[in-house]
């Protein structure tokens, strides 16, 4: 993935841009767009209230449990190629999707999205690390791409309303048509595969199979809990099977030649605590985003629309605590005076959000809370993203940027999975405790709905001041540029841009 001295670079590199930077956007808004749709896609095709999140958790899983295996098949067959295939089945799998009649093809058509997304976004990084071998130029097309992709947070959510409202929640899947359709016909004609950008070594085919099953029966069992409890058998053996398959692919990628995922990526300190700091944090916003769509449409009575722009003071947050803040002082602070306390002001956020009541305040208590969270989570990924690379060698780069983003969907999945069963329980037992003396069953369920979202909200705040304590406990590097030079080559440079995106997404 290193540049070739002495080559001329890529003539097109720019138009290209254009094209890798519309499919990045389409998959980031893609995590979104659907949150805002989900009470009506719900409604409409009948979906349990037990169930409704694997309409998320599908499309996670599937991307973080395959993106490891998406980046080597990228290496293995052309990035051009992979990029292709990625694009072209992530548009069959929207329009399957807009066209769900149950809920289980509506969760096939979100896991298809996620398995072609996880060879999409691989291929779409090294392609651009390939592709812009002058420093300065690829400082600025990682910036472009960053930004493009970054907004498509706000894009996603925004987007979702106006479609959910005018149109219907179906177009929230057919909008990705178009825009596959454009970056597949400007990335056939416009991009060269590069030359010698192949890695011919064997695939680690037990890698996959051990590493994408255990993440497939980890977030299962958070699931079923939900609906039949932690003690359920099937519960618990899910559990068991995941701690057996995790443990049985960190066995054999310690022994098999061309390791998917090579360990010595993960024993390093600072790495395996940004890993670890970053999948908690990704826990804790990932059921808020679920938990507070559903609290301003179905109590607080706003349109999908007036939904989508209620997030965006977390989404400004996000984007001045990683370019204003994160950014100014990251080449001046250690990144665990970062990381560390940006998390705990993002507890803080969240902490703000555990007093949601029917009658809350907008402008009183969500809105700072949002910025709060915003803001910490934006200071503290800047940082992470920037040392999840630093120090690594030149082959490992692809990977451990790929553990990153796995670090982030995985969590995401296990983050909607376990704050849902938390919530789910806590309305139960509201139920039980107070429907004896309830005069009107309707508030009932609204009151009941509320404690159990706050419930599991004072479970986030918990997991974010852990992971607070994890990055300022593992993390030891100092700033960058006073330790020693990363040898990531390419994507070690521009990679910190692309991968804060999904946290800004979602």
């Amino acid at each position: 993935m290193s540049k070739t001295a002495g080559t001329l670079p890529d003539p097109s590199r720019w138009k290209a841009l254009a094209f890798i930077a519309l499919a990045q956007l389409m998959v980031v808004l893609d995590a979104t767009i659907v949150n805002i749709a989900l009470p009506s896609a719900q409604t409409d095709l009948g979906i349990s209230d037990g169930n409704k999140q694997w309409v998320i958790t599908a499309y996670a899983l599937a991307f973080g449990g395959l993106l490891l295996f998406g980046g080597r098949i990228a290496d293995l067959w052309g990035r051009k190629r992979t990029f292709l295939v990625g694009l072209i089945g992530f548009a069959l799998a929207s329009a399957l999707g807009g066209a769900a009649t149950g809920q289980a093809m509506m969760f096939g058509s979100r896991a298809l999205q996620g398995v072609f997304g996880a060879l999409l976004a691989p291929a779409a990084l090294s392609l651009l690390a390939v592709m812009f071998t002058d420093a300065k130029e690829r400082a600025k097309a990682f910036g472009i791409y960053g930004a493009i992709a970054g907004g498509g947070g706000a894009v996603g959510l925004i987007l979702g309303g106006f479609l959910t409202e005018y149109l219907n929640w179906r177009w929230t899947f057919f909008v990705n048509i178009p825009f596959a359709v454009i970056a597949a016909a400007g990335a056939y004609f416009v991009i060269r595969e590069p030359a010698g950008g192949r890695n011919r070594s064997p695939l680690d085919i037990p890698g996959v199979v051990l590493s994408t099953l255990g993440l497939v029966s980890l977030v299962y069992g958070f699931t079923r809990a939900e609906s039949a409890g932690w003690s359920d058998s099937l519960t618990i053996g899910m559990f068991v099977a995941a701690g057996l398959l995790l443990l049985a692919f960190v066995v054999t990628e310690s022994r098999v030649k061309s390791p998917l995922l090579p360990l010595r990526v993960l024993t390093e300190r600072n790495r395996g605590g940004v890993y670890l700091s970053l999948g908690l944090a990704i826990i804790a916003m990932f059921g808020l985003f679920l938990f507070l769509t559903y609290y301003l449409q179905v109590v607080k009575g706003y349109t999908p629309v007036k939904t989508g722009f209620a997030f965006l003071p977390m989404i400004a947050g996000m984007i001045t605590g990683s370019t204003q803040i994160g950014a100014r002082l990251m080449t001046r602070v250690p990144p665990r005076l970062l990381m560390g306390p940006g998390f705990l002001v993002a507890a803080i956020g969240m902490l703000l959000l555990t007093q949601l009541d029917i009658d809350t305040s907008y402008a009183a208590v969500i809105l700072p809370g949002q910025l709060l969270l915003g803001l910490g989570m934006g200071t503290a990924f800047m940082p992470a993203m920037s040392l999840a690379t630093h120090g690594i060698e030149p082959r490992d780069a692809g990977v451990a940027s790929a553990m990153v983003n796995t670090s982030q969907q995985v969590g995401g999945a296990i983050g909607t999975a376990l704050l849902n069963t938390i919530a789910a329980g806590a309305t139960t037992a509201y139920i039980a405790d107070h429907a004896a003396g309830a005069a009107d069953p309707k508030l009932l369920q609204l009151q009941a709905m509320v404690s159990g979202f706050a419930s599991a909200i004072w479970w986030a705040v918990g997991i974010l001041v852990v992971a607070s304590a994890i990055a300022v406990t593992l993390i030891n590097t100092g700033r960058p540029g006073t330790g020693a030079a990363t040898g990531s080559g390419d994507l070690a440079d521009g990679v910190e841009d692309e991968f804060k995106i999904p946290v800004v997404a979602h």
